[in-house]
């Protein structure tokens, strides 16, 4: 489970923090259908009145859930993402970051064993406007997020909030946003987000939003040649110089590897239109050309 739907029930790993119950509350005001938390030393009381347990196991004989997100610091964040993926999580949004590699190798293996998806580490989450959200993103703002029917692919919560700004502004709105994650090691890759949305009934049109470093917007590329659906995208860091490490900590550069230019001409060549500017995005999905036909005539379609 990639996309969220609102039936899938969700757990706050670390709900009665001040980021946990803040984004909580959020949540559940947008739609989404928190059905427990988790802390430890906080366990058989009620907050925001969903029940509270040690563990995600124990919520999960109890309370039943689809999600787990985790509001969980750094040095917890691996016996966190144990406990939900061997409780049986379907999917487990870690918006952590900085945790050791040597942690995110075990999350990601544990998950292969156990059929967990996994979204990040380092993701701000993922949104269907009008069905709710998990995780940090600005879901329950109306300014930002509307139903439509353009699907947004982003590493960076900030540059995604900003697209999906601009979107809305201009009267186009989100099928879904999907914030795979910042980190270099991780489990949702741009590729996999772009086949969900491709999958995706209510998708019409894709923004996929990079950025320089590592090879994951090249690899879309290959999916996206084959699409029928169109994709639009940007990439940051173009006036980044080699070498230099980024925000994220898979935007790094070494020679042409990871480049702004290799990408662009990976995108270009599947036929995916790629916007100079975020403030380009709305106008290309509405006046751009694709294999496929107007951007438009496939929105309205």
């Amino acid at each position: 489970m990639i996309i969220y739907r609102q039936s899938a029930r969700v757990l706050v790993q670390g709900i009665t923090g001040k980021q946990g119950t803040f984004w909580t509350q959020k949540m559940m005001e947008c739609g989404t259908q928190v059905v427990a938390g988790v802390n430890p030393k906080r366990a058989g009381e009620r907050h925001l009145g969903v029940p509270v347990y040690a563990t995600a196991k124990a919520a999960m004989a109890e309370s039943p859930f689809d999600v787990a997100v985790m509001f969980i610091p750094p040095a917890m964040a691996r016996e966190a993402a144990l406990d939900a993926i061997q409780a049986g999580a379907r999917t487990v949004v870690i918006l952590t970051e900085h945790i050791p590699a040597r942690d995110v190798m075990a999350i990601h293996h544990a998950a292969a064993q156990h059929g967990t998806r996994i979204v990040g580490p380092n993701t701000a989450g993922i949104v269907t406007p009008g069905e709710g959200f998990v995780g940090i993103m600005p879901g329950h703002n109306p300014n930002i997020f509307q139903p439509g029917a353009v699907g947004v692919i982003s590493r960076s919560g900030s540059l995604g909030t900003l697209i999906c700004l601009n979107l809305t502004r201009a009267g186009l709105g989100q099928s879904a946003f999907l914030g795979i994650g910042g980190d270099p090691m991780i489990g949702t890759t741009t590729r996999d987000a772009l086949q969900a949305l491709d999958e995706d009934a209510r998708t019409r049109a894709v923004v996929l939003v990079g950025e320089i470093g590592g090879a994951m917007e090249e690899a879309a590329a290959d999916y996206a040649a084959g699409m029928s659906k169109p994709v639009v995208s940007f990439i940051a860091g173009r006036a980044s110089p080699p070498g230099k490490k980024m925000g994220h900590a898979g935007a790094i550069v070494s020679g042409t590897f990871g480049s702004y230019d290799g990408k662009r001409r990976a995108l270009e060549a599947a036929g995916v239109a790629v916007a100079d500017t975020p403030a380009e995005i709305p106008r290309l999905l509405g006046l751009g050309e694709t294999r496929t036909g107007s951007v438009a005539q496939t929105l309205q379609a």
